[in-house]
């Protein structure tokens, strides 16, 4: 096999799609810290039991294991940040209030999440611990959709779900095969809850499936909450899942965003298993999958001996990147190669200033270059001057 060859669903990034990358991770990361979160870099290497927490069979097939040589114990490559920083603020920061924390790394999968999908996604993200109201969900849409459109998505249709309706069909008769069901909601194979539902409580049955088509419009008296409302049963906690997505839905927040197509589906339950309130899905038309997820997750911290409500949402980077217009080479100064100490000032000058320079190396004057060179130094008696190419 040739040595250049990488494994299947890995890939390197070239200068121009590099380059696209980093812009848009600097952008992010100053607007989160416009917010006020604090950037915090777990390592890429941890015991597999702080990487797995409350996160299910889903996760712990994706992330890659391997033993420790110097202690004998099984570690984990990280397939997702959100536990990492959920330890960072249980057990490191250990705050009594509010703590903002934002993040971005690479991340890797040992099992690809699509057939297009990248094994080493980009993954950039926020989160909100402390505050179990409603702001705080509002706070982390709010963040995830200004960085969409720092990325330059014009449209996003947003996705809201309630985690908290399932679990409480499915205390109505111990008999379901809760795996199942969740696989079928999430396909929304309808035929295949069908079989899966022989014979359970009516009740319960019927308002499973119905699930199935809980989708679509987020206002109006057609709403999916209206609907929800008329077919599932009225015990308190769907009761209270549904005024919790009520009130999202009126939140003055959507007006500062007229680019969104706000729905409701409340079959989307992936990451069911540690979410525990509101959920969420970014959607744009030039991907088929979400490029971008979130929702509320208060159990995350008890693993680390605190649980706090905690609340947040990633992006992946490299994904939102590709949705961008290609941009044009960066603007430079081309600089002949000399050992003059005025044109080492010169340029070192520029460079200070935040100008691109590139030094011809001799011979090599006339290629092309990653940055597109639009002006030059050039000797002026003692003096090195620009001009325009």
């Amino acid at each position: 096999m040739p040595r250049w060859l990488l494994p299947e669903n890995i890939a390197d990034a070239l200068p121009s799609e590099a380059r696209a990358i980093e812009e848009l991770r600097r952008r992010l990361l100053d607007l989160y810290r416009s917010y006020g979160y604090e950037l915090v870099m777990p390592p890429m290497l941890e015991h597999i039991e702080s990487l797995l927490i409350g996160s299910g069979r889903d996760l712990g097939l994706r992330t890659f294991q391997l033993v420790d040589q110097l202690s004998g114990r099984t570690l984990g490559l990280r397939a997702d940040m959100t536990p990492q920083v959920a330890r960072i603020d249980a057990h490191l920061l250990n705050r009594t209030g509010v703590a903002r924390l934002c993040y971005a790394g690479s991340v890797l999968h040992a099992r690809a999440a699509g057939l297009f999908a990248t094994r080493e996604p980009l993954q950039v993200g926020a989160e909100i611990y402390g505050h179990a109201g409603m702001e705080a969900d509002v706070e982390v849409i709010e963040l995830m959709l200004a960085s969409l459109a720092a990325a330059g998505v014009e449209r996003v249709r947003l996705d809201l779900c309630h985690v908290g309706i399932v679990p409480a069909l499915l205390a109505m008769d111990p008999s379901i095969e809760e795996a199942e069901v969740y696989a079928g909601l999430q396909k929304k194979d309808r035929p295949g809850l069908e079989e899966v539902l022989v014979g359970v409580e009516p009740k319960a049955r019927d308002a499973l499936l119905a699930l199935v088509d809980l989708y679509g419009a987020a206002r109006g008296p057609a709403s999916v909450i209206a609907r929800a409302r008329a077919v599932l049963p009225a015990v308190s906690p769907i009761t209270a899942a549904l005024e919790a997505l009520e009130r999202l839905v009126a939140s003055p927040m959507w007006a500062r965003f007229p680019q969104v197509e706000l729905s409701v589906d409340l079959a989307d339950l992936r990451g069911y298993r540690y979410h525990t309130g509101v959920t969420f899905a970014a959607y744009v038309d030039a991907i088929p999958n979400a490029v971008g997820r979130g929702g509320r997750y208060d159990d995350i911290g008890q693993a680390f001996g605190r649980a706090r409500p905690a609340t947040g949402f990633s992006l992946e980077l490299r994904e939102l990147a590709s949705l961008a217009e290609p941009e044009q080479p960066g603007r430079a100064i081309c600089a002949p190669w000399s050992d003059d100490p005025a044109l080492a000032r010169r340029v070192a000058e520029l460079r200070a200033a935040g100008e691109i320079v590139v030094r011809a190396l001799p011979g090599h004057e006339h290629e092309q270059q990653e940055y597109a060179c639009d002006r030059e130094l050039a000797a002026d008696g003692q003096d090195w001057n620009l001009r325009p190419i």
